[in-house]
């Protein structure tokens, strides 16, 4: 069983950027696509960005152009940077694979003020 573990999370104003972090254990990390999610209150969990083991990448539409989804297989850590934020971001932001086949962590807070 991979864990997962999510860091970077915090308060910003709008405009402003955050890194997320997602530590995984377990060597089959660098095999899987990964991806993203967040989900805000009130609604469901989304995927907003992923990334396959070879490095190519795809996003929602409502986070295309300002967040960047990245790799490190030696580290078995996947990243997400968010530029220029809007209040709408606002949600406890996971990670996992498109399929949803590892156990959830307990994800990072974004909140964003406007």
């Amino acid at each position: 069983q991979v864990h997962l573990v999510e860091s970077g999370g915090g308060l910003v104003q709008a405009g402003g950027s955050l890194r997320l972090s997602c530590a995984a254990s377990g060597s089959i990390f660098s095999i899987n696509a990964m991806g993203w999610y967040r989900q805000a209150p009130g609604k469901q969990r989304e995927l907003v960005a992923v990334i396959s083991s070879g490095g190519s990448t795809n996003y929602a539409a409502s986070v295309k152009g300002r967040f960047t989804i990245s790799r490190d297989n030696a580290k078995n850590t996947v990243y997400l940077q968010m530029n220029s934020l809007k209040p709408e971001d606002t949600a406890v932001y996971y990670c996992n694979t498109p399929a949803r086949t590892m156990g959830w962590g307990q994800g990072t807070q974004v909140t964003v003020s406007s």
